[in-house]
């Protein structure tokens, strides 16, 4: 079993950047392909950005979120981080991490992802 809890989230204002953590524990951490989700109020769980374990831990975006939010994970840590620049009041939402025990996926979809965290709320104020 893999315990995910992600820290970072706050009140920010627009145009500030953010760093949001998600600290693991149990599991073979490295092996894992990681993921950010993100749910708005009122709207569904969107994918944000994922790492998996290639070559080079490359990154992979939902288009929409390209150039605006970046990721990365450090395995000596058992932690992913998800930047966000130029925060915008719709980037509003609880950020959730989710872990794949499939470290090859590019999956951007919720339910190829065997575990979660509880989510971090950011809340942008313009």
């Amino acid at each position: 079993q893999v315990h995910l809890v992600e820290s970072g989230g706050g009140l920010v204002q627009a145009g500030d950047s953010l760093r949001l953590s998600c600290a693991a524990a149990g599991g073979t951490f490295s092996t894992m392909t990681l993921g950010w989700f993100r749910q708005a109020p009122g709207k569904e769980r969107e994918f944000v950005a994922g790492v998996n374990t290639w070559h080079r831990r490359s990154a992979y975006f939902a288009d929409s979120m390209r150039g605006h939010f970046a990721t990365f994970r450090d395995d000596d840590k058992n932690t992913v981080y998800l930047y966000i620049d130029s925060l915008k009041p719709e980037d509003t939402a609880v950020y959730y991490c989710a872990a794949d025990d499939n470290g090859n996926s590019q999956s951007q979809y919720g339910g190829d992802f065997d575990y979660w965290g509880q989510g971090t709320r950011v809340t942008v104020s313009s």
